[in-house]
């Protein structure tokens, strides 16, 4: 039964939190109704790579809270123990930079500057979470472990080799 608490609860947020910031916001800052694709050559198949890398990085992090922590990303129903396999290997927010990645390709595809500027304030925004609420919540539960995991994995920037801690 846990299983599946983890894997609806887990797919309950995806559509509230990365649909609404990555989806339903940039659909509403954008001329919805008429957007066409960018005019810059090459904006538009850039964008959707990163839109569609970061969908399938997207997927498999919300996958790997709910069957390897099974739990869910909301901090009302927290993973059982630290998600440190699949992505979690190379970047410790692939949620964040999968989230951010959408946005921005979402601006390159449309060539929109308010996507471009929504995106720099939501990075902010997810910058700071990690840093005043996220990193200190996960030092407390999980304590040592975190510590040698968040040493040794970069948050923001992925690195090429997997973390084999």
């Amino acid at each position: 039964m846990r299983m599946f608490s983890a894997i609806a609860g887990s797919a309950l947020f995806l559509v509230a939190a990365p649909g609404v910031v990555a989806g339903l916001v940039p659909w509403l800052l954008t001329d919805h109704y008429r957007m066409s694709l960018s005019t810059v050559p090459g904006f538009a198949i850039l964008g959707s790579i990163l839109v569609i890398g970061a969908a399938g990085v997207l997927l498999h992090s919300f996958a790997r809270f709910a069957l390897e922590g099974r739990g869910t990303p909301a901090p009302i129903a927290p993973t059982g123990k630290l998600v440190v396999g699949g992505v979690y290997r190379h970047v410790r927010n692939p949620m964040y930079v999968a989230v951010l990645s959408i946005i921005f390709g979402q601006a390159l595809i449309f060539s929109s500057w308010a996507l471009f500027a929504y995106g720099l304030i939501a990075a902010a925004a997810m910058i700071s979470f990690v840093k005043f609420y996220e990193e200190p919540t996960l030092a407390r539960r999980y304590g040592a472990e975190y510590e040698a995991y968040r040493s040794a994995v970069p948050g923001w920037l992925p690195r090429l080799t997997p973390w084999r801690g």
